[in-house]
């Protein structure tokens, strides 16, 4: 199984690239992040021209996350278990935002084994005393805590890609 992953910062505007993309590497899954749209508003068409299924989430201009697979794809959510919420402005109600789309990839005649991805998209943290970075911590600790589920199973096969929004050294932030 070939596997990529791409923080895409908007499907609609790099479509052609992303199918370039896939035809020149010969990409089984696409894991997409950033996409900046709806799933109405996804670019479908080219994807399915070239033989990819799609899962998609997205509530608006803001995060999105996808997953285009030529070899098989079901078993779709559009979050992890008690993945937390965020308002975007004071006194709106918190939504789970579309930060993780999990499908299962793979398996039937003539495919790889399956495998349990997750198109990830790690919320910023802003500066460290900004409410964004304690959400980004919860949204991290509370992936761990899923992760340490998904790992118990010794016959799991589980693959966490996308963008992490994870600086661990000085030089890593310019």
């Amino acid at each position: 199984m070939r596997l990529a992953t791409w923080n895409v910062n908007s499907i609609r505007t790099r479509i052609d690239r992303v199918i370039a993309f896939l035809e020149r590497e010969d990409v089984d899954v696409l894991a997409l992040q950033e996409t900046k749209c709806r799933p109405d508003q996804f670019p479908r068409g080219p994807f399915e021209t070239a033989g990819y299924e799609l899962a998609v989430h997205g509530l608006d201009q803001w995060n999105g996350v996808a997953i285009a697979s030529r070899i098989g794809l079901a078993d779709v959510a559009t979050a992890f278990p008690d993945q937390p919420a965020w308002s975007r402005k004071e006194g709106a109600p918190a939504v789970v935002e579309a930060r993780a789309l999990g499908a299962t990839v793979g398996g039937g005649p003539g495919h790889a084994d399956p495998v349990r991805l997750w198109s990830l998209y790690v919320p910023n943290g802003r500066e460290l005393t900004h409410p964004h970075y304690a959400y980004k911590l919860t949204w991290l600790a509370n992936l761990a805590e899923q992760g340490r589920g998904w790992l118990e199973d010794p016959t799991a096969r589980i693959a966490l890609v996308g963008d992490w929004n994870v600086a661990p050294l000085d030089e890593d932030v310019w």
